[in-house]
């Protein structure tokens, strides 16, 4: 188990405050208690500080995957200025939902391990957080037959199992999305050049009218 680096007692005060009035404000009925986390039998995921939600309104948390629970999680350490490398020791939990997750994707990296195994073909997941990520590596480290590596950038980022023996898949291309006009640089910082090869060279005045040359 890594070094514990967070303690509720410490963390737990600003956390609450910061917790309190924004669920108040979002009119959720609910409840949390931060603990410090207890060893697991395994270390899928060993967070210092664990806030645990309860209330009539856990099932809006859950929904989608725990998307507002995952939500609310990152705007907490947002909030706390953790670093990006310490996201995994604060964990926000309800039902337990986490140790749900992990077992679920325990078995898909299993899954995925078989049918690679197979066939000799790549299994790529779909896109995922780090957190998540990181339990299909760590389920999948025992298993010389086949390795993982995370490809893509953000948002897009995934786990691709491969067979041990195997390069990896070229890196995609990160996607290109050109501005339109409208989205130009303002006058005089540097814009996209006029069309002068076609004749358009001419500076224009109000309502498109070409400037009168002094």
């Amino acid at each position: 188990m890594t070094e514990r680096k967070y303690l509720a007692a410490a963390i737990g005060p600003r956390v609450e405050s910061f917790l309190r009035p924004t669920l108040r404000a979002a009119g959720f009925d609910l409840s949390f208690e931060i603990t410090d986390s207890h060893p697991a039998g395994d270390d899928f995921e060993t967070p210092d500080v664990v806030v645990k939600f309860t209330g009539p309104d856990v099932d809006l948390l859950l929904s989608n995957r725990a998307e507002l629970l995952l939500a609310l999680e990152h705007v907490t350490m947002e909030m706390l200025r953790m670093p990006s490398e310490d996201h995994s020791r604060i964990s926000f939990d309800a039902n337990d939902y986490r140790l749900l997750r992990i077992e679920e994707l325990r078995l898909s990296a299993m899954t995925a391990a078989e049918k690679v195994k197979r066939t000799g073909v790549p299994f790529r997941f779909n896109p995922m957080n780090s957190r998540e990520r990181r339990v299909i590596h760590m389920a999948l480290r025992n298993e010389p037959e086949v390795r993982s590596e995370s490809l893509g950038a953000g948002l897009s980022r995934q786990v691709v199992v491969y067979p041990a023996g195997m390069a990896s898949l070229p890196e995609p291309p990160r996607e290109f999305v050109p501005r339109s006009r409208a989205q130009a640089a303002p006058h005089g910082s540097g814009g996209p050049p006029r069309d002068r090869d076609r004749g358009q060279g001419a500076p224009h005045g109000p309502a498109g009218r070409p400037a009168r040359r002094r």
